[in-house]
């Protein structure tokens, strides 16, 4: 696994995390357990991905803004599968998010404070918005808007919507590039 300065990588159960070498993990954040991280995927400061008890999947040019959390539940009576947290390729995870043991389907968006609870699912283009409470069990169609506490669904979203949706995910892919290479130059110096 690439060196990772400023980045607190810890084995649980016998799982470590699997981070492919181009993500931007940035300094502050703490992955543990059974986490995989895939190609261009960028980690931002001070998020905890803590898979200790079930695991998280993150797909490819997927982004998970700073102040995140993301966890995961175990299998129970009743519950064989437990609720692992699976997110798609090329989904947004606004800032100081909390996703939970719930599924993120590809380009899927979650709003700044949002909340996504155990077994529930944002559907590919679809956004929750900030500040959200997407409670447990409840599936968003494709392209839909939740919004509230609990979420709703609002309307149907855009094309452009989905457009400046998908400019969100090319943004923080070139900007995580130019985010690594200002913490390696800043830890070489």
């Amino acid at each position: 696994m690439k060196s990772r300065p400023g980045v607190t990588i810890i084995p649980i159960n016998g799982k470590s995390p699997e981070i492919h070498e181009s993500a931007f993990i940035a300094p502050g954040c703490t992955i543990i357990g059974d986490v995989t991280i895939g190609a261009d995927s960028s980690i931002w400061y001070n998020c905890v991905l803590r898979a200790d008890v079930s695991r998280i999947v993150i797909g490819e040019r997927t982004n998970v803004q700073d102040g995140s959390v993301l966890h995961c539940d175990p299998e129970r009576p009743g519950d064989p599968d437990g609720s692992p947290l699976i997110i798609g390729d090329d989904v947004l995870i606004g800032h100081m998010a909390m996703v939970h043991g719930c599924r993120i389907e590809n380009r899927g968006f979650v709003g700044l404070g949002a909340i996504a609870m155990n077994k529930a699912v944002i559907a590919s283009d679809a956004m929750l918005a900030a500040g959200a409470m997407l409670t447990e069990g409840k599936t968003m169609g494709e392209r839909e808007l939740w919004a509230g506490r609990p979420a709703k669904k609002l309307k149907d979203l855009s094309d452009s919507a989905i457009a400046g949706m998908r400019m969100g995910v090319a943004h923080y892919a070139e900007n995580a590039k130019l985010h690594s290479a200002a913490v390696d130059e800043a830890l070489s110096s």
